[in-house]
């Protein structure tokens, strides 16, 4: 039998360990890494995962060609079907007929295993009146967006420093994620950081099951100042705090009713 017309669960396995970043740059695209992540300069929606799997965001709910493997990726951009997509990772890698690979395309990079912290929300203020001040004063949000946000208990006033908690929060309500925000800003350049332990798979939100749209900022405040500058105080908003967007995939999967995403610029310095 021809070869091209079959393959083995093995060779399957080793054109599934073919590096994507290499796949998508031997096709001519240009690979970026970002963060955690690599993507495309050419379409910068593409979100490349651990080398081996992507996503495409600017069609994340047309099933079949949104995402996938590296076979998925020479289907969706190279017009190859699913058997020639497979021999082509083969033979891009260099696989012999027993069974080995060339090293320079297989994933060579293995994520670090680090140790697990206790998440532990910092100790909170008995008032928040420095963090009021800052919001209104230094950043220019209205008393009533600062309100709303204390009074759904998604910030408040670190004991310690007097920083801003944000809190990141599942649909059932619980935190699993908080970053903090100094309000002693000098020449601009304020204090941040994520409190440890934290999961990143979760962002700064604001949930309504009610409605279909999510808007999406890239920090804390940027979101806040939407709402006041908006008066919008309907639509699902997501920060994702980081440049990956594992909080963002953390909330589609809890919410599926969301139907139109927009990714908003900062509005305030």
């Amino acid at each position: 039998m021809d070869r091209r017309n079959s393959f083995t669960q093995e060779e399957l396995a080793a054109a599934k360990s073919v590096d994507l970043t290499a796949v998508a740059s031997g096709l001519g695209y240009t690979v970026k890494r970002i963060g955690n992540y690599h993507t495309l300069k050419e379409m910068d929606s593409i979100r490349i995962y651990n080398r081996r799997s992507w996503f495409r965001w600017s069609r994340a709910y047309e099933k079949g060609d949104n995402g996938g493997s590296q076979i998925d990726f020479l289907r969706v951009f190279a017009g190859m079907e699913v058997k020639e997509a497979v021999f082509w990772l083969l033979d891009f890698a260099g696989y012999q007929s027993t069974g080995s690979l060339e090293a320079k395309n297989l994933i060579t990079e293995t994520p670090k295993k680090e140790e697990k912290k206790s998440f532990v929300l910092p100790e909170p203020f008995k008032s928040n009146d420095s963090l009021y001040q800052y919001l209104k004063e230094v950043r220019g949000l209205s008393g009533e967006v600062i309100h709303y946000f204390l009074k759904l208990d998604l910030i408040y006033e670190e004991k310690r420093h007097h920083n801003i908690v944000f809190k990141g929060r599942d649909k059932a309500g619980v935190t699993h994620f908080a970053s903090m925000r100094g309000i002693w800003d000098e020449n601009g350049k304020g204090f941040k950081c994520d409190v440890a332990g934290n999961d990143k798979s979760y962002g700064f939100n604001v949930w309504n099951d009610s409605s279909t749209e999510l808007a999406v900022f890239e920090g804390a405040i940027d979101l806040m100042s939407y709402v006041d500058i908006y008066n919008d105080f309907h639509s699902n908003k997501i920060a994702l705090g980081m440049l990956a967007d594992a909080p963002l995939e953390t909330f589609l999967k809890e919410h599926p009713q969301i139907q139109s995403i927009k990714f908003c610029e900062s509005f305030r310095s």
